[in-house]
């Protein structure tokens, strides 16, 4: 079983910085793969970035590359999200996930959901 809980969110103004952190329980399970998503109200969980928890290669959604950095920490099993020159267009419920397998774009692709946290930026 694998439980993830996050934190980190909070309230900022546009061009803020806030990091998110996600507390992974790894019991008997391999995880390949973790990522962060984000939902804002009616729409769909979108994709953000992902990284490879063994090798740490990243990966990135078009509209935080350049600004978001993922990464993690093997020996306290976390998950970071570092997000800089934030934008109002940035606010969401932000998910932390696990994937047994390396594909990492969808929601579909990931087994195992922390509870989101909130993230507001204002303009």
């Amino acid at each position: 079983q694998v439980q993830l809980v996050e934190s980190g969110g909070g309230l900022v103004q546009a061009g803020d910085s806030l990091r998110l952190s996600c507390a992974a329980s790894i019991r008997t399970f391999s995880v390949t793969t973790m990522g962060w998503f984000r939902q804002a109200p009616g729409k769909e969980r979108k994709f953000v970035a992902a990284i490879f928890w063994s090798g740490g290669d990243t990966y990135y959604a078009d509209s935080v590359k350049g600004r978001f950095t993922i990464s993690r920490d093997n020996t306290k099993n976390s998950l970071y999200l570092q997000m800089n020159s934030l934008k109002p267009e940035d606010t969401a419920v932000y998910y932390c996930a696990a994937a047994k397998g390396g594909y990492y774009r969808t929601p579909i692709d990931y087994n195992y959901w922390g509870q989101g946290t909130q993230v507001t930026v204002s303009s």
